[in-house]
């Protein structure tokens, strides 16, 4: 009589063993998460017009901060005037202040040819020509609509010592697409914007030399 007895038990225990094993279905796996970089918009192939030609004179860059609000490793998409979206799954591949140190640099190296272009810490053995600062508040969009870059900045001469330019700009572009990664390409575009911004103005206390 036993075995008739245990038969209903056996079987639900089975019955627990595959759900647990998982052979009545597999479990759900997490999605995979995306990284993105910024790019300079300056190659082999998009060649800068230069601005101008620096000889005997350094550019450093840095620091350049961003607002805690973009500073984080998720995409972060703005949703409305007073709403922003944060994307666990799509993220940078390194953090942002220093991916938009770095595109800073190769733009500013194509775009001032024969200036030697130092990021943020240099030697402090090398005398720094102008130095470039940045405080970004806000680089963010929405796929589909537009990116927005607000950010002061400004040009340091005599080692960091005085303050040549102080500015405040804003500058928008066109997302070409729906997608996260032409939004990036967007916000590519934008950094590009303000390279050559601050290209132009190097220019101009070059040839006031009031660095010198």
């Amino acid at each position: 009589m036993h075995p008739v007895y245990f038969k209903p038990i056996n079987a639900v225990l089975l019955v627990c063993v595959l759900v647990f094993s998982g052979c009545l279905g597999s479990p759900a796996k997490t999605p995979a998460a995306t990284y993105y970089v910024l790019n300079s918009t300056y190659s082999a192939e998009n060649k800068a017009q230069p601005v101008t030609v620096l000889n005997d004179a350094t550019v450093g860059v840095g620091p350049i901060k961003l607002s805690r609000v973009l500073d984080r490793p998720q995409i972060v998409t703005r949703t409305g005037e007073n709403e922003i979206r944060v994307a666990d799954l799509e993220r940078w591949a390194a953090p942002l202040h220093e991916i938009v140190t770095n595109v800073l640099v190769d733009n500013l190296s194509a775009l001032l040819p024969g200036a030697d272009i130092l990021k943020l810490p240099w030697p402090v053995t090398i005398p720094v020509t102008y130095q470039v600062t940045m405080d970004i508040t806000r680089l963010d969009g929405m796929p589909g609509g537009e990116v927005i870059l607000r950010t002061r900045w400004g040009i340091l001469g005599e080692g960091g010592k005085k303050v040549l330019t102080n500015k405040l700009t804003m500058l928008n572009e066109p997302v070409r697409g729906k997608t996260t990664a032409e939004m990036v390409s967007a916000q590519s575009r934008l950094l590009e914007k303000l390279s050559r911004e601050i290209a132009l103005e190097i220019k101009g206390l070059e040839e006031k030399g009031t660095a010198k």
